[in-house]
């Protein structure tokens, strides 16, 4: 996709929707011997995801998974928007949008696996961590250069700030 068309697509961004396992992490879940799980989230992503937060701009998760760990790490970030062990992407997509009072392109979507071609087809930017499956990177209009939970959702977020002219801002706060 062209720098300009990119440009546009992130312009409308009102909401910035994220998937968790493989997005914000690496999609390994480790299982302990009593039953809790554990996942590591890349600090990056985190600092991204709060500068969008406090600049304006929310962000919410959207998992078919359920886990403490996805909660845990939402409450951390001020991240209001969590949405766990849901059947359908797509319909929990629309209704996030249509409850936020937005439509669907003015939502941006980070997918990595086949179960988010659906919103990937509806958000008005569609991304995806560069070691997405290959059918999402497809679909996406905008692929990371870095793999999920490796930094891909920082990149992501800095594409949609800079292009909302928002980025400069937050640099200058840690500049001055």
């Amino acid at each position: 996709m062209s720098t300009p068309t990119l440009n546009a697509r992130a312009e409308r961004v009102r909401l910035i929707l994220l998937d968790v396992d493989g997005v914000l992490t690496d999609g390994s879940v480790i299982m302990h011997a009593d039953g809790s799980e554990s996942k590591e989230f890349h600090i990056r992503d985190g600092a991204a995801i709060v500068w969008a937060i406090q600049s304006g701009l929310p962000v919410g998760l959207l998992s078919a998974r359920t886990s403490l760990a996805t909660s845990q790490r939402a409450a951390q970030l001020g991240i209001r928007i969590v949405s766990q062990g849901i059947g359908s992407k797509v319909t929990e997509f629309a209704r996030i949008a249509a409850e936020q009072g937005l439509a669907e392109d003015e939502v941006a979507y980070m997918g990595d696996d086949l179960l988010d071609l659906g919103v990937l087809a509806r958000a008005g930017l569609a991304a995806a961590p560069a070691d997405g499956a290959p059918e999402v990177r497809a679909a996406a209009h905008w692929t990371s250069t870095l793999g999920g939970g490796r930094g891909a959702v920082r990149e992501f977020i800095e594409v949609i700030l800079r292009a909302q002219s928002r980025w400069d801002a937050i640099v200058k706060g840690f500049s001055a």
